[in-house]
């Protein structure tokens, strides 16, 4: 969905107003928009919050949209794979390039977690893709094949 209106609302009531009860809903849309995607990938990875973040929201909801992917596709889940080390500020207000060097060197993987050929990363909102481009490079250095992202929501630009 576009990120504005009652998609915005949507997104928002999920990350800041604890409504968990809209991640099963909103992860059925998302899989049947991303059924070709769900098809392929050898695993579900949700972007990482940092944990003083995850602390702080008391829960990752990109990790919860993909935990229901997982349950509705059959597609095994790996929450902990990524691992945030860096809590980077907020990306609102960034522009392009301040939001692609907000994100470097921030992603590293699980030590302990096999990493598979080819995964769906599962995120929110997609702004200008340098969140999913930084973790898609980790995956890609750490020899996943494939990496398709699945997000609930874009950012579009003003006409």
């Amino acid at each position: 969905m576009v990120y504005s209106g009652v998609g915005r609302r949507a997104v928002l009531g999920l990350k800041h107003g604890d409504r968990l009860d809209m991640g099963r809903p909103l992860a059925e849309w998302m899989a049947r928009s991303g059924a070709p995607l769900l098809k392929t990938a050898d695993i579900i990875v949700p972007v990482p919050l940092h944990w003083r973040r995850l602390v702080k929201r008391r829960y990752n909801q990109s990790a919860e949209l993909a935990r229901h992917l997982s349950v509705i596709s059959g597609t095994p889940l790996i929450p902990d794979l990524l691992v945030r080390d860096k809590a980077t500020p907020s990306q609102d207000g960034l522009s392009r390039i301040e939001r692609h060097e907000n994100q470097l060197g921030v992603f590293s993987l699980h030590k302990r977690r096999p990493i598979a050929k080819n995964i769906l990363l599962v995120d929110d909102v997609m702004t200008t893709g340098a969140t999913l481009s930084a973790c898609a490079d980790t995956l890609r250095a750490a020899g996943a094949e494939r990496i398709d992202a699945l997000v609930l929501a874009r950012v579009a630009r003003e006409q």
